[in-house]
């Protein structure tokens, strides 16, 4: 089989990269900076077939899956500037994405998405991405829409941020009173579930992809202070201030809180238990205490 991974030198992307390549089957790593491939992946890995394409661009998604047999759109924007917009990226260019599979023949279409996707919500991000995952649904009757909790990793942009803060900050600003509830999973759990349902397709419309322990912010914030031997005093910080600070951020190059981080922080972020997740794909997940050592380990 040939997979086209759109989105493919991403955070996510790349490890589902590696882990199809290790699977045995011919990847694409489909993006707009596609000589990145090779850099982003793992020492010693396989290389994919590296090809430069816009999801944007329609006539760009015609030549990048020419010729596959499943395509995975791992596209997320989390910061919107001039002409990328939530809805133009999640919503239209998904659809685009879904709807040039289909006329292609194409046999499978994973469209990766988060728990809390609505597309009823007032936030701009997660209504978007709930449109989204309706829109391939539509434009790809057979497509599966595997939706995450909070992905951990190395590199990430949740888990080692909260290390390194914890480590540096004497007080730590909690997102209201802490009391959010967050189901983390290893991104490489996720890369996982995306090479299985590739290989061995279950007939369900959505899947989500938690982690193995449910826990308040607070929980985790104190648990990597635990690990780290720190003692920051824990500080409730109302969403209102949150979302001031992500204002100013976003006009950074590379802002450390957004406005959409801080809407997802409003809500609880755990499956819901009633679709099918990793035990039903035959995954172990990864516990948290293991993906803070490995964070850790490579600081």
């Amino acid at each position: 089989m040939k997979i086209a991974v759109f989105g493919g030198t991403g955070f996510l992307g790349r490890r589902i990269v590696e882990r199809l390549l290790e699977k045995g089957f011919e990847v694409r790593a489909v993006s707009r900076h596609a000589r990145q491939a090779k850099a982003a992946l793992a020492p010693g890995a396989k290389a994919p077939e590296r090809v430069e394409a816009d999801i944007l661009d329609r006539s760009s998604i015609a030549r990048a899956i020419a010729g596959s047999d499943a395509v995975v759109n791992a596209v997320s924007l989390y910061v919107e500037r001039g002409g990328l917009t939530f809805e133009r990226v999640h919503v239209t260019a998904a659809a685009d994405l879904a709807s040039a599979a289909r006329q292609a023949g194409i046999g499978r279409f994973v469209q990766i998405s988060g728990i809390g996707a609505d597309s009823r919500s007032d936030s701009s991000y997660i209504g978007a991405r709930g449109r989204g995952d309706e829109m391939v649904r539509t434009m790809f009757p057979g497509a599966v829409v595997l939706r995450s909790a909070v992905m951990t990793g190395p590199d990430d942009a949740f888990l080692s941020t909260l290390i390194r803060l914890v480590r540096l900050l004497p007080v730590y600003p909690l997102f209201g009173n802490g009391a959010t509830r967050l189901q983390p999973v290893y991104v490489g759990d996720v890369a996982e579930a995306v090479g299985r349902l590739v290989e061995n397709p279950i007939d369900a419309p959505m899947f989500e992809i938690g982690g193995p322990r449910i826990m308040r912010y607070e929980e985790l914030v104190r648990e990597i202070a635990r690990r780290l031997g720190a003692h920051p005093v824990l500080m409730p910080m109302p969403f209102a201030a949150w979302n001031a600070l992500a204002g100013a951020a976003e006009f950074l190059p590379a802002p450390i809180i957004t406005r959409n981080q801080v809407d997802l922080m409003r809500q609880d972020n755990v499956a819901t238990g009633t679709m099918p997740g990793l035990p039903e794909l035959g995954i172990e997940p990864l516990d948290i205490e293991e993906v803070i050592r490995m964070i850790q380990e490579k600081k």
